[in-house]
């Protein structure tokens, strides 16, 4: 989580105390928003933390795919996987498999 009292600092003050402030994210997993001219600009953070950051948002995407997908077989919007592979292979230039 962000503690606005510790992880809002300007980039002049970021750039004074760089090793100081990679510490704290390291320490604390927490970003750092960086301002310029007091307007948030940037957001700062360690690169494990990003990761974790990352593979959850990887997650979620998957896991909306299967929500969608599981919707579209509710709905009755599906393809039979004969008729699918014979429209893909007429699309490809692909001759028919053998049976």
């Amino acid at each position: 989580m962000l503690d606005i009292g510790k992880d809002i600092r300007s980039l002049s003050d970021f750039k004074r105390k760089t090793g100081e402030f990679v510490d704290r994210m390291r320490t604390s997993g927490h970003p750092l928003v960086l301002t310029i001219n007091g307007k948030a600009e940037l957001v700062v953070q360690d690169a494990a933390s990003y990761q974790m950051l990352a593979d959850r948002v990887d997650t979620l995407d998957a896991l909306e795919g299967i929500r969608r997908g599981l919707a579209d077989v509710e709905a009755g919007r599906v393809t039979p996987l004969r008729e699918f592979e014979a429209e893909f292979r007429r699309g490809h230039g692909l001759s028919s498999r053998p049976r």
